[in-house]
């Protein structure tokens, strides 16, 4: 069962990201913010930068949780990924409601991603010195 947990993690992310994009159309319309802007009422713009900004991070989560699973942290990574999507899910609804509170969220999905990054790091360097 624990093999499948960075699986579900993946899973997880993908929703979020779906999430994020629900968000923001929702906020185009509600506002009335017309494709392509990017820009207008306050609360479109915060609901644009959390999709973005989820977004980027996702571009290192996933390689980086890829590298974790591959080299041998599979429980470990799944569980550093389930921090990662906690963190991002709280980083996401603080900004929504205040964006001067969306730290915390930030420091926690940090905190997982970082470890992943050092659980891939050490999983890679432990194997190519082995062979």
């Amino acid at each position: 069962m624990l093999q499948h947990l960075p699986a579900l993690v993946v899973l997880l992310t993908i929703l979020l990201q779906f999430g994020t994009v629900w968000a923001v159309g929702h906020a185009r319309g509600k506002y009335g913010v017309k494709a392509p802007a990017i820009s207008g009422h306050p609360a479109f713009e915060r609901a644009w930068r959390v999709q973005m900004n989820t977004l980027e991070s996702t571009v290192m989560f996933l390689p980086t949780l890829w590298l974790a699973v591959q080299y041998g942290f599979t429980l470990w990574g799944g569980a550093a990924g389930l921090v990662w999507v906690v963190g991002r899910v709280w980083y996401a609804v603080a900004y929504l409601k205040d964006p001067a509170k969306r730290g915390p969220g930030f420091m926690v999905s940090s905190a997982g991603w970082g470890v992943l990054l050092v659980l891939g790091v050490t999983g890679l360097v432990r194997a190519m010195l082995a062979g």
